[in-house]
C-alpha cells in the first residue's frame, strides 16, 4: 500500500494558486482514473484506489500547508506505513513551469509543507516536484507562489495534470525513471 499526498491549502480562494498544484494532481488522478469521491479522514480528504495493480491511499491534507505533516502522520499511523511508502506532489519554485523531478529524501528547500512533512515523518519520502518557475526576484516570490496560475498557463497546466495522471501508473510501480521519461516525451507534443 502506498500513500500519495498532494500538498495545498483548503478553500476555494486557494484552488488555482501555484502552491496548490499538489491538490490539483490528486484531483486529476481522481478524474482520469474514476477513483471514488474523497471522504473526510485524517484531517483531510482521502480516497482509496488501485492503480497499476497497486493499492493507493490518496490524501489532500486540510490542515493548511504549514501543518500538512500532521495529516500525513495520522494516515501513516492508521495504515502502518513507513516514509518509504509515501509520495508527495508539490510545487517547486526552482524548476521551470511544468517541469517535473522525482527524488527520494532531501531537505525542505524553504517549502513549508515539506518542512512540516519532515518534522512529522522524517525526510525519506518520495517527492514529485512540479515546477512553477521563479518570478526572478526574491521580493516577488510570495505573490508568485500564492498567486493564481495566469490565463496563459491554463492550457499547459491542464495538459501537465492530464499527463501526470495518465503516467502515474509508473510511479505506483516504483519506476520513477520511466515516469519521468514518459512525462517528458508527452509534454513535448
Amino acid at each position: 500500500m502506498q500513500l500519495w499526498v498532494g500538498l495545498g491549502n483548503p478553500g476555494a480562494q486557494y484552488a488555482m494558486h501555484r502552491h496548490n498544484v499538489g491538490f490539483m494532481v490528486i484531483d486529476a488522478l481522481e478524474e482520469v482514473h474514476g477513483f471514488p469521491a474523497p471522504k473526510q479522514k485524517f484531517q483531510g480528504w482521502t480516497m482509496e484506489a488501485r492503480l497499476g495493480g497497486e493499492k493507493l491511499i490518496l490524501l489532500k491534507p486540510a490542515t493548511f500547508m504549514n501543518e500538512s505533516g500532521r495529516s500525513v502522520r495520522a494516515a501513516m499511523d492508521f495504515y502502518k506505513l513507513e516514509p518509504e511508502d509515501v509520495t508527495v506532489f508539490y510545487d517547486e519554485l526552482d524548476l521551470e513551469p511544468f517541469k517535473i523531478k522525482v527524488k527520494r529524501g532531501g531537505g525542505a528547500a524553504g517549502h513549508n509543507g515539506i518542512r512540516s512533512m519532515i518534522a512529522h515523518i522524517g525526510p525519506d519520502f518520495r517527492r514529485v516536484r512540479i515546477g512553477i518557475g521563479h518570478p526572478g526576484h526574491k521580493a516577488r516570490v510570495t505573490g508568485h507562489v500564492l498567486g493564481n496560475y495566469a490565463k496563459a498557463e491554463i492550457d499547459d497546466l491542464a495538459h501537465m495534470l492530464g499527463v501526470v495522471a495518465d503516467e502515474a501508473e509508473w510511479l505506483a510501480k516504483g519506476d520513477d525513471a520511466r515516469f519521468i521519461s514518459e512525462y517528458a516525451m508527452r509534454m513535448q507534443d
